[in-house]
């Protein structure tokens, strides 16, 4: 009697902790420790549990722990259904539509402190037609670079960049607009920590001098690592009071899913008042990083985030340079005004 009592608890504790974190923002717990971290690896989960769920299923092959093996392998398997389920709902595709005339491409691209050459970025982005392109990790010389080699490509940009020191090249964000979209200056500090700026990489605030155009903003939060948690948290707060606005565009590695966003939302956006383009778009299921394993084992923590007022023509996760060097994969979306 007691064995059996004990395997009931296993199974019914087993399946309370995979609820937990298969929608850990019911219980507001998507930015905790641990919690945070698996539910930022939906795909890698579920793929987990699959494994799990076919061990504990050759536990039903003797009578004696038959129940208790099938019960397990149904609660895991549940857990990996879910997730498959919540990503799928995301999207595992995307799409290449062309946008209107009036229409906006930005390129997300974490360089990994500038493992990709200026070259490579500056195709990227020509192949793209990018408008706007955010390179968390690049210093001010790189981005100049890739400046240089759009404008030889036909497709002058202009550059900015706030870096907080020149200790470590993660600790400069750039951030490349095109003159077409009209003049911008910078309002981010040059220190860590709210108000100006996120608290340990930096992002950027760029607004229009005519202030005609849309706020943009580059950003660069800090990766949820046990003793960056505050920050980390600190600084999605901050993104989301940066899109309060009603004509805001933000970019770049966010080091969170649209699960850590919970509860940061206003007015039906993700965050603040923005919402995610991938998810727009049909591709929020696909992993933007790391870059060594398939994109639905991945976490998709770069986005492209926007207001009401735009809407998304296209967006998509480029795995096609996996091999250049960075642990992130590039995003691309196309935003035109929304009707």
């Amino acid at each position: 009697m007691l064995p059996r009592i004990l395997g009931w608890a296993v199974v019914l504790g087993t399946a309370a902790v995979a609820v937990v974190l298969l929608w850990p923002q019911a219980f507001g717990l998507q930015n905790q420790w641990v919690a945070a971290h698996v539910v930022a690896l939906r795909g890698t989960a579920a793929a987990c549990a699959v494994i799990a769920a076919l061990g504990l299923a050759l536990l039903a092959i003797p009578r004696a722990t038959r129940t208790f093996g099938i019960a397990m392998a149904v609660v895991l398997a549940s857990y990996a259904v879910g997730n498959v389920a919540v990503l799928g709902a995301r999207g595992f595709g995307g799409s290449d539509v062309a946008g209107e005339e009036a229409s906006v491409t930005v390129l997300s691209w974490n360089t990994l402190g500038e493992v990709p050459d200026a070259t490579t970025i500056a195709g990227l982005a020509l192949d793209e037609g990018a408008d706007v392109v955010v390179l968390p990790e690049t210093t001010e010389p790189l981005g100049e670079e890739v400046a240089v080699a759009m404008r030889d490509g036909g497709s002058p940009i202009w550059v900015h960049t706030v870096a907080f020191d020149e200790v470590a090249k993660a600790r400069s964000t750039t951030i490349l607009i095109s003159p077409d979209l009209g003049e911008y200056e910078v309002m981010s500090a040059l220190v860590p920590g709210p108000p100006g700026n996120t608290n340990t990489v930096p992002s950027i605030v760029a607004e229009p001098v005519g202030g005609d155009g849309p706020r943009i903003v580059a950003v660069h939060a800090v990766a949820p690592i046990r003793w960056e948690l505050r920050n980390w948290r600190s600084d999605l707060d901050w993104l989301a009071a940066q899109c309060s606005g009603e004509n805001v565009i933000m970019a770049g590695d966010f080091n969170a899913t649209v699960d850590h966003f919970a509860g940061r939302g206003v007015d039906g956006g993700d965050l603040g008042r923005c919402r995610d383009a991938a998810v727009a778009g049909g591709a929020g299921g696909l992993g933007t990083w790391p870059t060594d394993v398939p994109e639905f084992l991945g976490s998709p923590i770069d986005h492209v985030l926007a207001t009401p007022g735009w809407q998304v023509d296209a967006f998509r996760v480029i795995g096609e340079i996996d091999g250049s060097g960075s642990d992130h994969r590039p995003v691309v979306a196309t935003l035109s005004p929304a009707s």
